[in-house]
């Protein structure tokens, strides 16, 4: 049995369904996830939309390492902290906006 790589295709331009939503709340958690260092495998993975939808998916999910980072650093009732989730708030909002996709992380 030969083990192939698969890769994930984030296509924001298809057909929204529940089998769409599974697999991009799948690799958004993936992501994060290597993102924040956790040793996980993260597939290939391509991002394809229009230009305001990629750009408001790669704002959200930095928003959430910059949010997360000050959450370790400073705690949460720090003002800085404040600062980066209204930022991040923001990201999601505009993300939403564009692609029509719930963030699947609040």
């Amino acid at each position: 049995m030969s083990k192939e790589i698969v890769s994930i295709n984030i296509n924001f331009d298809q057909q929204i369904n529940e089998s769409f939503l599974r697999m991009f709340g799948t690799a958004v958690q993936m992501i994060l996830g290597r993102m924040f260092g956790q040793d996980v495998y993260v597939p290939p993975i391509s991002i394809t939309g229009d230009h305001k939808q990629v750009e408001t998916f790669a704002k959200a999910l930095a928003g959430e390492k910059k949010y997360f980072d000050s959450y370790v650093k400073y705690g949460l009732n720090d003002p800085r902290t404040y600062r980066n989730k209204y930022e991040l708030q923001s990201a999601v909002t505009n993300f939403e906006r564009a692609t029509g996709i719930k963030w699947p992380f609040k």
